[in-house]
């Protein structure tokens, strides 16, 4: 994947276009257990459909079924299923930018 912007695609935002940076972003705070989906949503404004989008798109099909499986039985991936606050194990650089 070359480091241009990705063109704007009906799938994201409107006037959104992402670089591999962003993208790398989005897929590591994706893999963390413990960032939410509607942290992804503030940071990039991507919802939680879009993140899968991205993912299937962006990683091997193995390694995105793997990282399905595991999302999808994790409650700390949304903020309503938490039994936490979001402070706990909370890392200053755990939402970097850039």
């Amino acid at each position: 994947m070359s480091s241009k912007q990705h063109p704007v695609n009906a799938q994201w935002p409107k006037g959104k276009s992402f670089n591999e940076g962003d993208i790398s972003r989005v897929i590591e705070m994706a893999w963390e257990d413990r960032t939410p989906f509607e942290a992804i949503k503030t940071y990039y404004d991507l919802t939680e459909s879009q993140v899968i989008r991205l993912m299937r798109k962006n990683m091997k099909t193995s390694s995105f079924k793997m990282w399905r499986k595991r999302v999808s039985a994790r409650k700390t991936k949304h903020l309503a299923k938490r039994g936490f606050k979001v402070g706990r194990a909370f890392c200053p650089t755990q939402y970097k930018r850039g």
